[in-house]
């Protein structure tokens, strides 16, 4: 029995089930690779190889494991601020360190899928920074140059699965931790919807913001790793309970693009025609390129560390903060020690300006699906960082700080060479919720570029356990207020035709509801004449599935559409006017669903 060629899960999975492959081969393997890359400091702590050999040799007694463990035997990292039972926590500072007594919730569920830990990487401290040399383990470096930056703050996990080390990598993301050290090693960085997956266990940036984030080889590998990760923790406060997927068209899509006033690549030539040819090679896939004025998204960019969210970052270090600030590598330090600029009313106006912020880019993206960006906008070699460490790093995180903060998810993805034989990347940003559609994007958009995986050389493998799920298909969008709702005794002529919930929200307050009298079973009926906000449901449906739908509305209702509570228009059920004389106002409850509690 022999090791897989290569790391990526299609190839491994693949011949763990053909039997070509073993997890105790592959971990022997594994760990040779690690002693030929010591000189490289991606790891603070690594598992020893007898213990890690140990869980191959237990998964590989297991009866139908490779068919029932969804990453069975896959070697795997994680970022060290992300605790391990048992393995001492860094954060990439000795003095902080602590050994935690159990798991962090995505690496308890990673282990109960069957991968197996290599060990904890290297990163920024405490995740501030996108250059990976922040450390008080020496500055990792890049895949493919070791003159240059690797990225941040996920240094070591990016290296570690771009040199074969890892299949995947946990990291996380707060500024653009998880997407800048993919593209400067030629990888997949996947930064989840915020509260996707979640983050307990996990040493606090800015927790209000932070995310756990995959590195692949591939899009397809992100997709399997999410898919692992994606459930609800009530031990996270911030945990989303909400595991519906937006799906979109992934044949035919709208794809946005900086106005040149808003690109920069701070005279990097390279770049600026490697994404050139990113738009293009877009365009052949299908894509409609559509301008976009990213100067909003700019604007809340700069909030992140101009403005009063650095002292989140002090909040969750405060008292090691004031008891050990020498403990601290002097640029962390020095950004940290910002945060005592800002007053509990300047976070206040931060959060106004925020909203605002988040209404002038919701319009957006009733005309694109996704923004496609440069992931940054040059690469610097580590002493031009270490000479000029903040300005250089505020440039790196020009494409990728309003992401969180406007709560969007995002894809890094290879996308070409430079003439010095450096990679670039592009990254795909896209409202919260539609993970599983940026990873098919992101494999779609790799298949295109045809590049080799990582610094492996190893060619990109048909993606067969995305071979596995239903392609994803065009959608419409209906808004439901009555009988169609979730448990309602209509819903069925949504889930029989495929429909999934998407969100539930408000109208616009731009309508009145009634409860329309001789109706079996009782109907409300929407009309846009008023100033109320009404709650809603929004369901996806195939779009083959919709004329069915629509042909079954009884009268006095038909098919219109409807202005959402952040500008979204969506198809949804109104009411002809001449229905509602003789008809209850029922506004003032604000949903059918209160009306009809009210009656019990």
């Amino acid at each position: 029995m022999t090791t897989a060629a290569s790391l990526d899960l299609t190839t491994l999975l693949d011949g763990y089930r053909r039997g070509a492959a073993s997890p105790v081969a592959v971990i022997g393997s594994v760990y040779e690779r690690l002693r030929r890359h010591t000189g490289n400091p991606i790891w603070i702590t690594r598992v020893p190889e007898a213990e890690a050999r140990a869980r191959a040799e237990s998964l590989q007694a297991m009866q139908e494991g490779p068919r029932r463990l969804a990453l069975y035997g896959v070697p795997f990292a994680v970022k060290d601020n992300i605790d391990v039972a048992g393995l001492p926590t860094t954060a990439a500072c000795p003095e902080y360190a602590y050994v935690p007594t159990r798991h962090a919730s995505c690496v308890q569920r990673l282990l109960d899928a069957g991968a197996i830990l290599i060990g904890k990487t290297n990163l920024d401290q405490f995740a501030t920074g996108l250059v990976g040399t922040r450390s008080s383990y020496g500055a990792v470096r890049n895949a493919f140059d070791p003159a240059y930056i690797s990225g941040g703050s996920s240094s070591g996990s990016a290296v570690a699965v771009a040199l074969g080390l890892a299949s995947f990598a946990l990291g996380t993301d707060t500024a653009g931790s998880g997407r800048v050290p993919a593209a400067f090693n030629n990888i997949v960085g996947l930064k989840p919807t915020p509260g996707m997956v979640s983050t307990a266990g996990v040493v606090p940036a800015c927790r209000s913001l932070d995310c756990v984030a995959v590195f692949a080889l591939t899009a397809a590998d992100a997709r399997a790793v999410f898919d692992v990760l994606n459930a609800f923790d009530p031990g996270d406060d911030y945990s989303r309970d909400h595991r519906v997927l937006t799906a979109k068209p992934v044949e035919r899509f709208r794809f946005g693009v900086p106005g040149s006033a808003s690109l920069e690549f701070f005279g990097d030539t390279a770049q600026q025609k490697l994404f050139g040819e990113a738009v293009e090679r877009l365009a052949r896939m299908g894509g409609t390129p559509v301008e976009v004025d990213l100067a909003p998204f700019l604007a809340a960019a700069a909030l992140l560390y101009d403005g009063p969210w650095i002292a989140e970052r002090y909040a969750a270090l405060r008292a090691f903060f004031e008891a050990r600030p020498e403990a601290f590598h002097p640029v962390t330090r020095q950004v940290i020690a910002a945060a005592t600029r800002y007053s509990a009313a300047d976070a206040f106006e931060a959060q106004y300006r925020l909203a605002a912020l988040k209404r002038a880019t919701a319009s957006v993206w009733h005309r694109i699906d996704t923004l496609a960006l440069p992931t940054a906008g040059s690469l610097y070699t580590i002493a031009a960082v270490e000479a000029d460490p903040i300005r250089l790093n505020a440039d790196l995180g020009r494409y990728t700080n309003f992401v969180n903060l406007l709560d969007l998810a995002a894809i890094a993805l290879p996308s070409g060479f430079r003439p010095d034989g450096l990679p670039f990347g592009i990254t795909l940003v896209a409202p919260a919720l539609t993970d599983a559609w940026l990873c098919e994007m992101g494999e779609r958009y790799q298949h295109a570029t045809g590049l080799r995986l990582g610094a492996c050389d190893t060619p990109l493998p048909e993606a067969a356990h995305a071979r596995d799920r239903p392609p994803m298909r065009d959608t419409v969008r209906i808004a439901v207020v009555g009988a169609h709702l979730a448990g309602g005794p209509l819903n069925r002529q949504l889930t029989e035709r495929g429909a999934t919930l998407a969100r539930a929200c408000r109208t616009a307050p731009a309508y009145r509801l009634y409860a329309l009298s001789d109706n079996e079973p009782p109907k409300p009926g929407l009309v846009r004449s008023g100033a109320a906000a009404i709650e809603v449901e929004v369901w996806e449906m195939p779009v083959e599935q919709f004329g069915s739908f629509v042909a079954a509305i009884p009268a006095p209702l038909g098919m219109g559409t409807i202005e959402l509570e952040d500008g979204e228009e969506v198809k949804g059920f109104l009411c002809e006017t001449y229905a509602i004389r003789d008809a209850r106002d029922i506004s003032s409850y604000g949903g059918w669903r209160k009306f009809l509690a009210t009656r019990e």
